[in-house]
């Protein structure tokens, strides 16, 4: 069965940085396309960044385009989102995925397959 925990996430002043860690294990990590997601109160699931296998491919949303980094090391089972420039606007529950199919990228939340528990992040301003 595969498992996805992140950890990372905390309280942060607007103009602050993050980084969150996803840690895979029950499966072939270096199989799977990686996205992050994040859930504010009320609202759908929000696409923000993927990742393809072997790390050269990525996406982002617009709305943090230059502002996070996707990453991953296989070697690690390990995917990292480094979030700069944080506004009050990011605050959010936010998750990472897994997905078995995709050989590049998705922006697709149906298609993702695994989701870990979720770490809150929150930007006072």
């Amino acid at each position: 069965q595969v498992q996805l925990v992140e950890s990372g996430g905390g309280l942060v002043q607007a103009g602050g940085s993050l980084r969150l860690s996803c840690v895979t294990s029950g499966g072939t990590f270096s199989r799977y396309a990686m996205g992050w997601f994040r859930q504010a109160p009320g609202k759908e699931h929000e696409f923000l960044a993927s990742i393809s296998r072997s790390g050269t491919s990525t996406s982002y949303a617009i709305a943090v385009k230059g502002r996070f980094t996707i990453s991953r090391d296989n070697a690690q089972n390990t995917v990292y989102l480094q979030m700069n420039s944080l506004k009050p606007e990011d605050t959010g529950v936010y998750y990472c995925a897994a997905d078995a199919d995709t050989l590049l990228t998705t922006v697709n939340v149906r298609l993702y397959d695994y989701w870990g528990q979720g770490t809150q992040v929150t930007v006072s301003s």
